[in-house]
């Protein structure tokens, strides 16, 4: 069985043949881990859910034009620069706004109503806080918070020095935290005045 790590490795040649293999490859490969990474990461990004699936194809498809180029064990840090990248331009071409994304990835079980009503309300509240982060700062924290990836591969990913990734988390994570502070004040029922 052919993965998409298998796909993503350097191949022997980069020749036509090689990269329309890795193309049949990478559409028929069972380990989806990193396109659901891919597809996290763009969402949270800000990509608008009418547009992710679009945005997630364009990252496959430099993938598969420069798979001989990707250097084994960087891979996923090569996936999500390039989801980075996507994002950027799909928000240039777009209008900034809150898009909720209701169904974003289904359960197998289904939760109580009031657990999934929970779960939207919690969704609606990170993208809205997400969406007003300025975008290097909400990049190093959904790479780190969300996708979980350690300050060396987002310095990888990002190509910046761990320092200024270690301090852009710093910042991220005070950013977040005083929005929702913000957020919640305003709220019914906590104090706030709405």
């Amino acid at each position: 069985m052919v993965t998409s790590a298998d796909v993503l490795l350097p191949a022997e040649s980069g020749d036509a043949d090689a990269k329309a293999e890795g193309a049949a490859a990478l559409a028929t490969a069972q380990d989806r881990d990193e396109l659901a990474g891919v597809w996290r990461l763009l969402r949270r990004l800000g990509v608008a859910e009418a547009d992710v699936d679009d945005a997630t194809q364009q990252v496959l498809l430099v993938a598969i034009e420069r798979q001989t180029s990707i250097r084994p064990g960087r891979r996923r840090a090569f996936l999500y620069g390039t989801a980075l990248r996507v994002a950027r331009e799909v928000a240039r071409r777009r209008q900034p706004s809150v898009d909720v994304d209701e169904h974003e990835m289904p359960d197998i079980e289904l939760p109580h109503t009031e657990d999934l009503v929970e779960r939207h309300r919690a969704r609606e509240l990170l993208d809205e806080l997400l969406e007003r982060m300025p975008f290097d700062l909400r990049a190093v924290f959904v790479l780190f918070e969300i996708e979980e990836l350690s300050t060396k591969e987002i310095a990888q990913v990002l190509e910046l020095p761990r320092g200024t990734v270690a301090s852009r988390l710093r910042r991220a994570r005070e950013d977040f935290t005083a929005r929702l502070t913000r957020l919640e004040a305003k709220r019914p029922g906590r104090g706030g005045h709405k």
